[in-house]
């Protein structure tokens, strides 16, 4: 057991300095001053004085929030439904969830041109609306974690006896089992905005600028501006993570209390 235990320390610790020291390597780059050397903040000031990349923090937080809101509007009362009124249609709702995996971003920005002129038509020519395609783009990662949710409850029971006591849909949807699939939707929720926050591909073909076309663009000017945005991104999506795993434990840990 105590030889166990040091082993699962070891990997840790290696796993650990595996994965910081790239982070520690880019902190170094992002405060050196490359002029006059020794060091300096001015890197990270620009996260906030560079107003190019200002505009595409803003822009890019902004796509996750709308994309994370439009992906559960789309994703929760389907899986729901389909659960308890079309079983049938459970494969085919996966099928689609998991499709995008399969399709190179190349192809999805070409195939959906057509629909954007109208897309552009209506709502402008703004970088938001790639919402709709980042929505699409997390189906499959918010599809796994809110299944498996669902896969942990009896919906069916639940529902019913909500239904027994004279609750409408929307409240036994919003008041009864959006409780209980709780860490699901916040694991779709999380992984949906590191995807947004490190998407770059889609984002470019398509041409417009979020954060990761920006830090692109700086980083062939201003390496430690762009090493910085990256660094900060990077630990935003660590601290998404953590965050995910805490509230998941309390959530198990509160049910077996229970």
């Amino acid at each position: 057991m105590k030889a166990g235990r040091i082993g699962r320390g070891v990997a840790l610790t290696l796993f650990g300095l595996f994965f910081l020291f790239p982070l520690y390597a880019m902190a170094d780059f992002s405060t050196r001053d490359l002029i006059h050397g020794g060091r300096t903040l001015q890197a990270w000031k620009n996260l906030v004085q560079n107003e190019m990349l200002y505009q595409a923090i803003v822009i890019s937080l902004l796509l996750a929030v709308f994309t994370v809101v439009l992906m559960l509007a789309i994703l929760v009362p389907t899986m729901i439904w389909v659960r308890l009124r079309a079983q049938w249609g459970r494969r085919l709702v996966e099928f689609l969830c998991l499709l995008p995996l399969t399709i190179p971003a190349l192809v999805i920005v070409v195939g959906l041109r057509n629909v954007y002129l109208w897309v552009v038509y209506f709502l402008g020519e703004s970088p938001l609306t790639l919402t709709f395609v980042y929505a699409v783009l997390v189906l499959p990662f918010a599809y796994r974690s809110i299944d498996g949710a669902l896969s942990s409850i009896d919906l069916k029971t639940l529902a019913e006896a909500s239904r027994s006591l004279g609750a409408g849909w929307t409240t036994t949807i919003l008041r009864v089992v959006v409780p209980n699939i709780w860490s699901g939707i916040l694991a779709a929720a999380f992984i949906s905005i590191a995807v947004v926050l490190g998407e770059y591909t889609i984002a470019s073909l398509s041409g417009y600028q979020n954060l990761q076309v920006v830090i692109v663009a700086i980083g062939k000017s201003d390496g430690p501006t762009s090493v910085a945005a990256s660094l900060a991104t990077l630990v935003f999506g660590f601290v998404l993570l953590l965050t995910l795993s805490l509230v998941t434990s309390r959530n198990r840990a509160g049910r077996r209390e229970s």
